[in-house]
């Protein structure tokens, strides 16, 4: 017999597993810790990336603004005589394209009529920052074909979220850029605003010195004289903050002819503009579109997220924490219990005396 015989075979060792058992599961907690850290990346993302790159102007854009006064008075320079009570129609036509990944360029006309005959034209080419929406000195801007002008302040719409006051409204007739003053908090169509008002005071157009005939200065006068255009305006502007979306606009103008060489002063153009009522719900309702949207980008989803995140994060680490309590209990009793099913080992039987 042999020694190994004799001996018995040594018992089976239990190898355990160094990885996850083949077919199992993540351990618990986990899809909630995962989940919770999804909503405070997007909680951060939001406000921080979202945000910003949803807030600034649109590259693209095409629009017209139609501002009228069913009772305006005007001189008809065909016949050099004065109209009353007449319809007057502003159309300021945008297209705007995008030019670079921060800045918008845009071509203006404004085309100033009255039953069909045009009073006044002109036009300009603003490069638009899209974030701030003022004007950037680059790229071909003009006015009505002045590229010396260097065009500054805002050009239609205001920087989204900034503060009240410290704003310039950029008037391409006189080429310049008086100031804007906030003058209350209003409401428009049911949407929260705030008025701004700028005011242009008597101020000679650049470039609109014209022949005319004389007699209007001096009656019983023969001949031209060289005349220039003055404007006095006073502007209203009605704001949504969130947005920078300017939701109405109103316009009280006053225009003369002034001879170069002499005195005198004839009325030109006076009128009462304000912006079609179509057109003010239709600006108010995506004022207010655009406002919820960035609201929710930049305070509501954040505040939302981030909690909801956290909690779910707490609750999959206490869900982990449970589930391994619950597995070192009863490993013990596994232990003790596999312990049992193992055989005893046989008795080694002593070796026979060998006989003499």
């Amino acid at each position: 017999m042999s020694t190994f015989s004799q001996v018995g075979a040594a018992p089976k060792t239990r190898l355990q597993p160094l990885g996850p058992e083949p077919g199992r599961g993540l351990p618990k907690g986990t899809f909630l810790v995962a989940t919770g850290a999804f909503l405070l990346t997007l909680a951060l993302l939001l406000p921080l990336y979202v945000h910003d790159r949803v807030a600034p102007l649109p590259a693209a854009a095409s629009f017209d603004l139609r501002m009228t006064d069913q009772e305006a008075a005007y001189l008809d320079t065909a016949t050099w005589t004065r109209v009353e009570t007449a319809e007057l129609e502003q159309v300021t036509r945008v297209e705007a394209s995008a030019h670079g990944s921060d800045w918008s360029a845009w071509e203006m006309t404004v085309n100033t009529s009255a039953s069909d005959q045009v009073i006044d034209h002109w036009s300009r080419r603003v490069i638009v920052d899209r974030e701030t929406g003022r004007a950037v000195n680059c790229c071909g801007e003009h006015v009505n074909g002045d590229r010396a002008v260097r065009q500054a302040g805002l050009v239609l719409y205001w920087p989204p979220g900034v503060p009240e006051g410290g704003h310039s409204f950029y008037d391409a007739e006189v080429r310049s850029a008086p100031s804007v003053e906030f003058d209350e908090n209003d409401e428009v169509a049911g949407v929260p605003v705030r008025r701004y008002t700028q005011t242009v005071d008597r101020t000679q157009v650049p470039e609109s010195a014209r022949d005319v005939p004389a007699a209007l200065f001096d009656p019983g006068a023969e001949g031209t004289v060289r005349a220039n255009r003055w404007l006095t305006a006073e502007r209203t502007f009605w704001v949504e903050p969130v947005t920078g979306m300017v939701v109405n606009m109103a316009e009280s103008r006053s225009e003369t002819l002034r001879p170069q060489n002499g005195s005198g002063e004839v009325a030109l153009l006076d009128a009462e503009l304000t912006l079609a009522d179509g057109q003010v719900s239709g600006y108010a309702e995506q004022a207010r579109t655009r406002s919820l949207l960035l609201r929710g980008l930049d305070r509501w989803a954040p505040w939302t997220l981030g909690p909801v995140g956290m909690l779910a994060i707490l609750a999959g680490l206490v869900t982990a924490w449970r589930a391994r309590t619950a597995q070192d209990e009863e490993t013990p009793a596994e232990t003790e219990a596999e312990a049992e099913k193992v055989p005893e080992k046989a008795p080694v039987p002593e070796p026979e005396a060998r006989r003499p």
